[in-house]
């Protein structure tokens, strides 16, 4: 049996899920009674394939502002280390439906996008690493499988 660790994404197998999908990772609630939910938005199969940076980078930036549109409660989308997803932290939302709804739409409206925001020197840490075309890649793919989303675990035959 493997040590727990702190982080819950180390405490998850990844030889056992199935990308694309969407998790609830973690529920943490503040000593005020505020509840934070953090989402696992799984583009890539981990260790199989991966987001290459500029797309990673440029959906990040359509995603964190356009989601905002869709749902009030959004704290953080930020990208993952190992280029296969986002973490999507929302407050104090009970319907894990309205979030899946927020990221749908979101990424409909990533389809429409004519620019990558905030794609610029003053405003962006790496400018130069974006593509909007990459983006909208993984959007596609990521939309075709929308159905897929709950299914997070590979069905044994």
């Amino acid at each position: 049996m493997t040590k727990k660790m702190n982080v819950e994404s180390f405490n998850l197998d990844h030889t056992k899920v199935s990308a694309p999908y969407v998790r609830l990772a973690g529920v943490t609630k503040g000593e005020k009674g505020d509840v934070i939910n953090k989402y696992d938005l799984r583009f890539k199969q981990p260790n199989q394939a991966h987001m290459e940076m500029p797309a990673l980078h440029s959906l990040e930036h359509l995603m964190a502002e356009l989601i905002r549109n869709h749902h009030s409660s959004v704290v953080d989308l930020s990208p993952m280390g190992c280029q296969t997803g986002y973490y999507v932290t929302v407050l104090n939302e009970e319907d894990d439906h309205a979030v899946f709804d927020a990221i749908e739409a979101t990424l409909k409206d990533v389809l429409e996008a004519k620019e990558v925001p905030a794609c610029n020197e003053v405003q962006c840490g790496w400018a130069a690493s974006h593509s909007l075309e990459g983006a909208k890649e993984l959007t596609r793919e990521m939309l075709a499988k929308r159905d897929e989303w709950k299914d997070v675990f590979v069905v044994e035959a």
